[in-house]
């Protein structure tokens, strides 16, 4: 098993989910997020990046 230490990253959702598709929600969702302001940290892992990346217009992303 490799012991490299994952970059964490902060993610809060920053826009409203209103308007956004039902992948979209789903997205938020799975990625913990529950309301609007809301804060989680996740490891950078590429399943991450990948959710990230599919709602970057409502959230706001900060390295740890």
């Amino acid at each position: 098993m490799d012991n490299t230490i994952m970059a964490k990253i902060k993610i809060t959702q920053v826009k409203s989910q209103i308007g956004s598709t039902k992948r979209q929600k789903a997205t938020i969702e799975a990625l913990g997020i529950k309301k609007l302001n809301h804060t989680v940290e996740k490891e950078a892992t590429p399943q991450i990046i990948g959710m990230v990346r599919k709602v970057s217009h409502l959230v706001k992303v900060e390295e740890i």
